[in-house]
């Protein structure tokens, strides 16, 4: 029996965890137990749920540079609604994020009508979002509402330790999407569109709207990433979640996922970004390192599984032809 050849990024990505994990529980007492491996989502579930929504847009064929600027400027939304203006957590949330959605589905609508590149839309949408949080404010706003130090401070115990809040929301989410990916026809087309977009309009798949729902989808996974990082941080801040959006393509890089569209798994992102979490552990457990080595390794990392994909693509090409 001969293993898919799909299927191979996303192993070696496991089995790169898995190393390093290992490696990281040789040499540093501690590092081998539940709560390292519950503070790797602990800290990480905005990006998680970032690299969900991206792993969407880059199996259409697409990118999305706007995700960290969304998050920074829901959390300056949520700050200064609540805080500055009294608004209760319960209408702010919801807003922000039918906002993230909107802006999403702007952009999407743009690529394709326009025939606009991805990256030039999201680039601009990136500035712009940017900009809005310094319109509403160039300090951080503090949120001390008595909803978000609640949910900040819940600990919800399991086998070995705790996780928060923000960690089940990030579960449900991957869950979420590993169905809507897999088992709906929605996520057939995206593999369809990433594939062949001239092949998708030829057998008659619905590309504009799909396209759009994919960049909606994004757009609400980064204002929902802002309302959890707005959980974690408890503040608005112009400078949140800067260069996040490089962070999100490399997890999703990582976890197999092609850049040119078609091939790659939510399971396969989910690693990714555990990859880049146990890569800051080991930095924070080594002590003497820069936490800029944090950044090096990962591109890196980032370097070999584009060379990797890269060679799986002309094999693919080879044996087809």
């Amino acid at each position: 029996m001969f293993l898919n050849r799909k299927y191979v990024p996303v192993l070696v990505t496991l089995g790169l965890l898995a190393a390093m994990f290992a490696a990281g529980s040789l040499r540093y007492t501690g590092f081998f137990s539940m709560q390292v491996l519950y503070n790797l989502l602990i800290d990480n579930s905005f990006l998680l749920i970032t690299a969900v929504g991206m792993t969407f847009v880059i199996l259409s064929g697409g990118i999305d540079l706007s995700v960290g600027s969304v998050i920074a400027l829901t959390t300056m939304v949520c700050a200064s609604l609540v805080e500055q203006n009294g608004w209760p957590p319960a209408v702010v949330i919801p807003m922000v994020l039918a906002m993230g959605s909107l802006f999403g589905a702007l952009m999407g609508a743009i690529i394709h009508y326009f025939r606009i590149q991805p990256f030039i839309v999201t680039l601009a949408g990136m500035f712009l979002a940017r900009g809005l949080c310094y319109v509403i404010s160039i300090d951080t706003i503090t949120i001390a509402d008595p909803f978000y130090t609640r949910v900040a401070q819940t600990k919800i115990s399991l086998p070995g330790g705790f996780v928060s809040i923000n960690v089940l929301i990030a579960l449900v989410v991957v869950l979420l999407a590993v169905y809507l990916a897999h088992y709906t026809r929605f996520g057939r087309k995206v593999y369809a569109i990433g594939g062949s977009e001239h092949s998708s309009l030829l057998m008659g798949l619905p590309v504009a709207r799909t396209k759009i729902l994919v960049y909606t989808l994004s757009g609400f996974c980064s204002s929902l990433a802002g309302v959890v990082f707005t959980f974690y941080m408890l503040s608005g801040y112009g400078l949140h979640a800067m260069g996040l959006e490089l962070d999100t393509i490399a997890a999703v890089v990582i976890g197999g996922t092609l850049l040119t569209g078609g091939v790659g798994f939510i399971a396969g992102t989910f690693l990714g970004v555990l990859i880049q979490g146990v890569i800051q552990t080991i930095i924070s457990f080594e002590g003497t390192l820069s936490s800029w080595w944090t950044k090096i390794v990962i591109g890196l990392l980032l370097f070999v599984f584009i060379l990797f994909q890269r060679v799986l693509s002309e094999r693919r090409i080879s044996i087809k032809s």
